[in-house]
């Protein structure tokens, strides 16, 4: 197999496609896939042919941002025949709601995957709420439509009975 060098209307093809195409444009960008599982958020972003020294994660206040480096495989001497892939730096940033706890956040990279796992703050966790009593009758002196003397009276030799 040969590599051609240049073929003008594939050239001009791709460069027309790469203007064009919402497909190029995300491209340029780190493509995201967010959601939530259970009290936690996680965010993947694609980052392919990205080292780990390369990529560099912040958290400020509620803002995360994420700055990539992709620098371009050959070497001084290389003669380039086909050269299509996005190099420079490629950033995004993250706008985090009251809810989340940035403190939290951890990133991994693996397979050309930066992984971001941001959890849910403990006071925007759902809780159950117990339900209780507050101890006496209202406070008109009547319970469920009785006299609060003669409810106490009731209860009291209702005590001694079994005692």
């Amino acid at each position: 197999m040969t590599l051609m060098r240049f073929d003008p209307f594939r050239e001009f093809d791709r460069l027309t496609e790469q203007a064009f195409s919402v497909a190029a444009r995300a491209s340029r960008s780190m493509p995201m896939e967010a959601l939530r599982r259970g009290d936690e958020f996680f965010v993947y972003l694609d980052v392919p042919g990205v080292r780990q020294d390369d990529v560099d994660v912040t958290v400020e206040r509620n803002v995360v941002s994420v700055r990539t480096r992709r620098v371009p495989q050959r070497q001084e001497g290389d003669e380039v025949i086909v050269d299509e892939r996005p190099y420079g730096e490629f950033t995004r940033q993250l706008f985090l709601g009251d809810n989340l706890d940035p403190g939290g956040l951890s990133a991994e990279l693996a397979a050309g995957v930066l992984s971001l796992r941001i959890p849910v703050t403990e006071s925007s966790k759902p809780r159950r709420v117990a339900l209780g009593s507050s101890g006496g009758p209202p406070e008109d002196g009547v319970t469920n439509g009785k006299d609060r003397s003669r409810s106490t009276e009731t209860s009291e030799t209702a005590t001694s009975a079994s005692g």
